[in-house]
């Protein structure tokens, strides 16, 4: 615990601004950290869970299991989802019971090893999922028919069992089918004037009869309500049928209302389930990006504190330069962060003036240097002395010097980064080009999403966002950025910059 209290500050940033619970407890299964959130989704006062055991989070009917999962979590070292395909359940201070998902990470700090868990109360996602399967459920086996078909083609996307059944076709042959198929009293012009009202928005159900026409050839009268709905982006129409030969009492307001909470439930889930996809994601890359420097700057500093002889200055330098390239790592990120929330509030100012742009080049080429590894070169242009730009000064070095460190962190050694310059009749364009791993195609279309990093770049340090931060910034301006790639060959990242600019 005394490790966590030297650390509150870095502890209380990354955990205090996300409303999911995170608890941090030993290999001892003692809690030795908890957030905010952890506190009040337990029902505990600030600090009253330091020094406990997990145990007190948990029901008693799962304790029996729980310590053999963690140690054995522990022991493989590898970070998971817990609970996987289980249902798992916390226990607040007053004893009721609420169900979790829980991510676990394992890390080390100062020579301990510790787990954090990102705890989030999923109550009201279960109470959604037992809804939304509830409703699919009454649709499938409601005794009366129901059809859904295309709004444009007319073809049927889904039948309900009952309909099947009734209609005598299979879901794959309905689905080269119109209701003119299996309505011989309807031709095409008389049904397109039943659907006109819905299109026109004029009605929001229509009702009729007619007969329904099996497979066999035999038919059977029914009562049709139609409506307009939305599967996704694409609208269709959703045919509610009473066989009213049989079940001409069968409620009519059920099967609508299985519709509507199908629809809310559907877009209610995908919602939650893509926020706390990208919570948890954000979380995971924070902990992890933030943990390596720090632990090359705690390795540091304990070997500094050996080297005390007036002839070990040189190892002293070589340490206290890790510390300084640690540290400014980590205030990059921390300004990359920064840069995020400025854009997305709206607070960025830009400042358009006259510069060399050989100034910028050089300034880029001057700092990436140190960047470089074994045998690796940058190429830049020499001759552009005379090209002014009127652009926003810190924009354009904060792009180019995330493109060119970034041709650097993924190109081999003895490669060469390629800095060009163009002149476009609207303008300039600034390539950097590399020999390094290139994006994978199919990946290629996700290369500017925020906290998105190819699948063959995880193992190289980076938070996903200095290419989003970068097209961002310069589209607020009125440049561009694009990129073509090939992966294992390379990529080519060019910046335009139009004679024009958005100075709005």
């Amino acid at each position: 615990m005394r490790v966590f209290q030297k650390n509150s500050n870095i502890f209380n940033l990354l955990s205090e601004g996300v409303s999911e619970g995170i608890i941090v407890v030993n290999t001892a299964q003692v809690i030795v950290a908890t957030n905010t959130a952890a506190e009040e989704m337990f029902g505990y006062r600030k600090d009253e869970l330091m020094g406990k055991p997990l145990d007190t989070l948990i029901p008693k009917r799962y304790h029996h299991n729980h310590d053999a999962h963690v140690e054995n979590f522990i022991a493989k070292s590898g970070k998971r989802q817990m609970g996987h395909g289980r249902d798992l359940f916390g226990v607040c201070k007053d004893g009721r019971e609420f169900p979790v998902e829980a991510g676990l990470n394992p890390f080390e700090l100062y020579g301990a090893t510790y787990v954090m868990a990102l705890v989030i109360d999923i109550t009201e996602r279960k109470t959604k999922e037992m809804e939304l399967s509830h409703w699919a459920r009454i649709f499938n086996e409601s005794l009366n028919e129901i059809y859904v078909f295309d709004a444009d083609t007319h073809k049927f996307t889904n039948a309900n069992k009952e309909a099947q059944r009734n209609i005598g076709y299979p879901m794959d042959e309905l689905a080269e089918m119109t209701p003119i198929d299996i309505e011989p009293e309807l031709d095409q012009p008389s049904f397109q004037k039943l659907l006109l009202p819905l299109l026109e928005d004029k009605m929001g159900k229509v009702k009729f009869e007619t007969k329904h026409r099996r497979k066999d050839g035999s038919s059977y009268p029914v009562e049709v309500h139609l409506q307009l709905s939305a599967m996704g982006e694409n609208r269709v129409f959703v045919a509610m049928i009473l066989d009213i030969t049989e079940r001409k009492n069968y409620t009519r307001k059920l099967e609508k209302t299985v519709q509507e909470r199908t629809k809310q439930l559907t877009e209610a889930l995908a919602v939650e389930k893509e926020l706390n996809e990208l919570k948890t994601r954000f979380l995971s890359l924070v902990s992890h990006e933030f943990k390596t420097p720090l632990s090359s700057i705690l390795t540091s500093i304990t070997l500094l504190g050996k080297y005390t002889r007036t002839g070990q200055q040189e190892k002293r330098e070589k340490h206290v330069t890790t510390i300084k390239n640690k540290v400014k790592y980590l205030d990059a990120i921390l300004n990359d962060f920064l840069s995020v929330e400025r854009l997305e509030s709206g607070k960025v100012k830009y400042k358009i003036e006259s510069f060399p742009l050989s100034k910028i080049v050089n300034e880029v080429v001057y700092d990436s240097n140190m960047l470089l590894k074994e045998g690796q070169k940058i190429q830049y242009p020499e001759n552009i002395d005379d090209i002014i730009l009127e652009f926003d000064e810190k924009t354009l070095e904060l792009v180019l010097s995330n493109l060119v460190h970034n041709a650097i962190k993924y190109s081999p050694e003895d490669s060469i980064i390629n800095l060009q310059v163009e002149t476009e009749e609207d303008g300039l364009a600034i390539k950097v080009i590399d020999q390094g791993i290139g994006i994978p195609e199919q990946e290629q279309k996700h290369i500017f999403d925020r906290y998105f990093r190819a699948g063959n770049a995880l193992l190289t340090q980076g938070t996903g966002i200095g290419l989003n931060i970068a097209k961002q910034h310069l589209e607020n301006i009125g440049a561009s950025l694009e990129f073509s790639s090939m992966e294992n060959e390379g990529s080519t990242f060019t910046v335009h910059i139009p004679k024009e600019l958005n100075t709005t």
